[in-house]
């Protein structure tokens, strides 16, 4: 039977892709999903004929029409940090094999433009949500976007104690080892720099305070320096720590990008990282190996916590109704030439 020929007066719609192709609407629906329920070789043919036709596909309306996407928003707290950034070079690349698309948007800490984003994220239909909550977040948080009928999955920074998905690393542990090194190389005065507030913060400075007791060493405030977590922090904690206690030999960091203003501010002061300071920092980016001198750090592979953390929602889109999905990275000692 012969097939009429499409208007070319008009843009190619799906019907006439499914006559060219002899499938049905709904078939060539799929395919433009990149549904796997779809054989290869029938892929192939429809997307053929899509071609040939000059018909594009639509996603955005498909989308509006089913009131969902194939959009994952990704809502990172500071895009500053080579850390949150590895992490999201990690959720892309594990998504976009999936066949999502990732949108991000950095809050830079503020909870109102945060506020603000999810809501933007909401209005876009976002399939899901991976947030890596600003300091000062709510656990509320969690029941209104659940109310909302999206996944949300939280990052790095947990919100209390319940039953929500999370992927991030055992900060206590992590910080006890880059402590109970320092202190097995004969320091009996370790500062800890950086951090101020949140669940992260809380539970390095409790590994610190475990290592120094487990260890006989008593645990002296002074040698705590809270400040932001960045280069700025970290270069003025050191300062700090030194004018008041200029024999300090040794400080653990709260992540690596305060570890790399600490070393900036040793630098200054004429003082040898490694060799006359020993200093560990946390998370294991990799620019801790370029540093001058390379950064003995505490490695949660911030590349792989993303993918594990976009394998979690893909799990979680497919069986909406599972158990709280959770992904905990197992830190391990990086030794270099910093201590």
């Amino acid at each position: 039977m012969a097939r009429t020929a499409p208007n070319r007066a008009r843009p190619a719609t799906i019907l006439d892709v499914a006559r060219a192709a002899d499938v049905s609407k709904s078939t060539v629906s799929l395919v433009l999903q990149d549904s796997p329920l779809i054989r290869d070789a029938t892929a192939e043919k429809v997307r053929a004929a899509a071609a040939r036709l000059g018909y594009v596909y639509n996603r955005r309306a498909a989308e509006l029409r089913r009131q969902s996407s194939n959009t994952i928003a990704v809502v990172i707290n500071d895009l500053t940090n080579p850390f949150f950034t590895e992490v999201l070079v990690g959720i892309e690349r594990k998504l976009l094999e999936a066949g999502y698309i990732t949108l991000m948007a950095h809050t830079g800490e503020d909870l109102d433009l945060q506020a603000r984003v999810l809501r933007s994220m909401r209005e876009h239909h976002a399939a899901g949500i991976m947030l890596c909550p600003v300091f000062g977040t709510s656990p509320q948080l969690l029941k209104e976007v659940h109310a909302w009928g999206i996944p949300l999955l939280v990052l790095v920074r947990a919100l209390g104690k319940g039953s929500y998905d999370y992927a991030g690393s055992r900060n206590e542990r992590g910080m006890r080892l880059a402590t109970e090194h320092l202190l097995g190389l004969g320091h009996r005065r370790v500062g800890f720099l950086g951090g101020q507030t949140g669940a992260v913060f809380d539970d390095r400075l409790r590994g610190y305070r475990r290592a120094l007791k487990a260890h006989g060493v008593a645990y002296d405030e002074a040698l705590v320096r809270r400040a932001k977590p960045d280069r700025e922090g970290g270069y003025q904690a050191m300062r700090e720590l030194l004018a008041a206690h200029p024999a300090t030999p040794a400080a653990v960091c709260y992540n690596d990008i305060v570890a790399f203003g600490a070393l900036a501010a040793l630098g200054e002061l004429g003082i040898a990282a490694g060799r006359d300071f020993a200093i560990v920092g946390f998370d294991g980016v990799r620019d801790a190996a370029h540093s001058n001198p390379p950064l003995s750090t505490v490695d949660i592979r911030p590349g792989e916590l993303g993918v594990a953390a976009a394998g979690l929602m893909l799990e979680r889109l497919q069986r909406p109704k599972s158990a709280s999905l959770r992904y905990v990275a197992e830190p391990t000692l990086l030794l270099r030439q910093s201590g």
